[in-house]
């Protein structure tokens, strides 16, 4: 992959060599498939999913595909995810191993859900008024 920030995640995507480019389109592939009126964008210079706000990202390395659901994400399948190397908020499946995709599946639509409580329990714009 070069250096320059992909505009977009077919760019982003073709910039791995075939095998790589496989395990990203399964990815994406997987989070569209369970979130489909998620936004496709490039944010912190990797392919990223919004849906009131951001709901997982992904990133291809060199021994690794990174995936990004959120702390909450994580802590929620703390269990399942064990198996992996993780940090705050993300897991690192090894590159040269198969997607855990129904995991990945499983994680994304549990963020789904927490997308939507989040904007179900989040006040009014400041300024607006109800209507009665």
């Amino acid at each position: 992959m070069n250096t320059k920030i992909a505009p977009d995640i077919d760019t982003y995507i073709a910039s791995f060599p075939p095998a790589v480019q496989k395990q990203l389109n399964l990815m994406r592939a997987t989070i569209k498939k369970v979130a489909p009126a998620a936004t496709e964008t490039i944010k912190y210079a990797i392919p990223t999913f919004v849906l009131n706000g951001n709901l997982v990202h992904f990133a291809a390395y060199t021994n690794h595909i990174g995936f990004y659901p959120a702390p909450v994400g994580i802590e929620a399948f703390e269990d399942e995810l064990s198996v992996y190397k993780q940090g705050k908020g993300s897991v690192q499946f090894p590159i040269d191993e198969p997607l855990p995709l129904d995991l990945v599946k499983k994680i994304v639509e549990y963020r789904v859900k927490q997308q939507e409580l989040q904007t179900k329990k989040s006040p009014s714009a400041p300024g607006a008024k109800r209507r009665s």
